[in-house]
C-alpha cells in the first residue's frame, strides 16, 4: 500500500504528503527494528508509536477466546489520535477485496446485518476520513507482488496467530467456492456495489408502503468481533 501511494504522489492529480505510522504493540519477540529500516530505505517520514496494548489484550480476553475484538478496537482508537496529532485528513488501512468479502460473510453468519468495509469511511467522530486504497485487490494478487518486491513481513502473535478464528473458516469457505466456480467471487464483489433496497427487508433504506427509497439512517460502523486493523500509513492532502 506504501509503494502504491507512493506512485500516486508522482501520478495523481491532487497533491498529499504521507506519513507511515506503525504501532509497536509490545509483543514478545517483535522485531522492532524492521520496518524503521525499511521505511528509512524508502525515504519517507514514519512514526513508530510505542503502545502495550498486547498486556492489555492478554489481560482482558479470557483463554481460548478471540483477541480480535479488543485489540483492533485498541488499535484503531490510537490511530485516530495520531492522526489529529499529526494533522492527517485521511487514514489510509491495508484492507483488501478478500477481506471486504469475508467481513460481509462475518456480518451475515453471525452479525445480522448486511454490511462490510467500505473503500472509504467517515469516522463517527466527525474528524477522520478512512480510506482503503487496496480495496478492489484481491489477496492473491497482493501476496504474489509482495514476494517480487520481497517486502519484509512481521508476525502478530495476537489476533494473526489464532487457529480458532471465525475468519479464518470464511476464508476457507470463499476459497472453495472460488474452486468450484473462478467467476463467483468477482460476481460477489459487484454484488457489493450493485444494491437493490427494494428487494430487502430493511424498512430504514426503503419506504415499501409508499414505493420510494429512503436514507441511509444506518449508523453501525464498527468492525465484527474478529475484524483486524490493517496497515497505517496515513495520508495528509496539502
Amino acid at each position: 500500500m506504501l509503494d502504491l501511494l507512493l506512485h500516486l504522489q508522482k501520478v495523481a492529480p491532487v497533491k498529499f504528503s504521507l506519513i507511515a505510522v506503525n504501532l509497536d504493540q509490545k509483543q514478545p519477540g517483535f522485531p522492532g527494528h524492521v520496518l524503521p529500516e525499511y521505511l528509512a530505505t524508502k525515504g519517507v517520514e514514519y512514526r513508530i508509536v510505542e503502545e502495550d496494548t498486547y498486556s492489555i489484550v492478554t489481560e482482558k480476553v479470557p483463554e481460548g477466546r478471540t483477541t480480535c475484538g479488543l485489540c483492533s478496537r485498541l488499535r484503531r482508537g490510537i490511530l485516530y489520535r495520531v492522526a489529529d496529532e499529526v494533522g492527517a485528513s485521511k487514514m489510509a488501512l491495508g484492507h483488501h477485496a478478500d477481506d471486504m468479502l469475508e467481513t460481509l460473510m462475518l456480518n451475515l453468519f453471525h452479525g445480522g446485518s448486511l454490511k462490510t468495509m467500505p473503500p472509504k469511511l467517515h469516522a463517527d467522530n466527525g474528524r477522520n476520513i478512512v480510506i482503503r486504497p487496496l480495496a478492489y485487490c484481491r489477496e492473491s494478487d497482493i501476496t504474489a507482488l509482495s514476494n517480487l518486491e520481497n517486502y519484509p513481513i512481521i508476525p502478530c502473535n495476537l489476533c494473526g496467530s489464532q487457529p480458532n478464528l471465525q475468519r479464518q473458516a470464511m476464508k476457507q469457505m470463499l476459497s472453495a467456492w472460488e474452486r468450484e466456480n473462478p467467476t463467483r467471487i468477482s460476481s460477489m464483489l459487484s454484488a457489493l456495489g450493485n444494491v437493490v433496497p427494494s428487494h430487502l427487508l430493511d424498512k430504514t433504506l426503503f419506504d415499501f408502503d409508499n414505493n420510494k427509497r429512503l436514507a441511509d439512517n444506518s449508523a453501525a460502523t464498527m468492525p465484527p468481533a474478529d475484524v483486524p486493523t490493517r496497515g497505517f500509513p496515513l495520508r495528509r492532502m496539502l
